[in-house]
């Protein structure tokens, strides 16, 4: 295991599998621009290394995975924008689930506000039993512009809507019963069950992953642009040396050694 710390951000990486955690639980872990700019760093770079497969977003402590903008900054007039370099569009790209790789987000505390808008660009969601997810801006005057207003496509539109209008903060349990969650576990396996997760992805096809990951996630909100990119992948991926490696692998009954092209 390698790792890395920069402002309010600690970058290990296990393998093929890169693990971002927001580290200010002091703050619950809430999003300073350094942070956000840390973590499109780090996903721009996740996308353009073919040793990294998988990423996971989790955060210090067991109180919160993020609270969202940290509003003690916002209040004394710091800078919390994205930007407009590679770093802001890659985290654009997170938090509308187009990100080039697999995400994991690994719920080890609350996510509230901007904390779940940056969940919801994960694939899978962990959560711990303590956890709760909330979208509490029409109680301090704004609207979750981050990409909350998307959760509808997540979960039932009715309980889109009850979240985000009351901004009520619901369980990691209610969470997995309407699919917003993956997994609720003990609060000390949060981690554990992530990368289980993501060792297990990490071990398929990069061009299949990349194809299943864009066609899914695009397909209920623009089918038309899904099915093109669907002849799109076709043509790629059955075409690729991966394919080709998959079928041999199965025949000679080995695990297959994966090339990315």
């Amino acid at each position: 295991m390698t790792s890395a710390v920069t402002e309010g951000l600690v970058r290990e990486q296990h393998g093929s599998v890169l693990v971002l955690r927001i580290d200010r639980p002091e703050a619950r872990n809430a999003l300073t621009g350094e942070v956000i700019r840390g973590i499109g760093a780090a996903v721009a770079e996740a996308e353009t290394d073919p040793e990294i497969r998988v990423v996971v977003l989790t955060g210090t402590g067991d109180r919160a995975f993020c609270a969202g903008m940290d509003l003690r900054a916002f209040a004394r007039g710091d800078d919390i924008g994205l930007g407009t370099d590679d770093a802001a569009a890659a985290y654009a790209r997170l938090g509308q689930g187009k990100l080039g790789v697999p995400v994991i987000g690994a719920a080890n505390g609350s996510a509230v506000g901007g904390g779940l808008e940056l969940l919801l660009g994960a694939d899978i969601i962990v959560a711990s039993s303590e956890a709760k997810f909330g979208l509490p801006e029409v109680k301090r005057g704004l609207f979750p512009a981050g990409g909350g207003t998307s959760i509808g496509t997540r979960i039932p539109v009715g309980a889109a809507l009850e979240i985000a209008l009351t901004g009520d903060p619901i369980t990691a349990q209610r969470g997995y019963e309407l699919g917003l969650v993956n997994a609720v576990v003990e609060p000390g396996e949060v981690m554990n069950t992530a990368l289980d997760y993501a060792r297990r992805i990490a071990a398929n096809a990069p061009l299949g992953l990349a194809a299943v990951k864009e066609l899914v996630r695009s397909s209920p909100t623009d089918p038309e642009y899904a099915s093109e990119r669907l002849g799109y992948w076709q043509s790629v991926v059955f075409a690729s040396d991966d394919a080709k490696e998959g079928a041999a692998a199965f025949m000679e009954k080995r695990a297959p050694a994966w090339q990315g092209r």
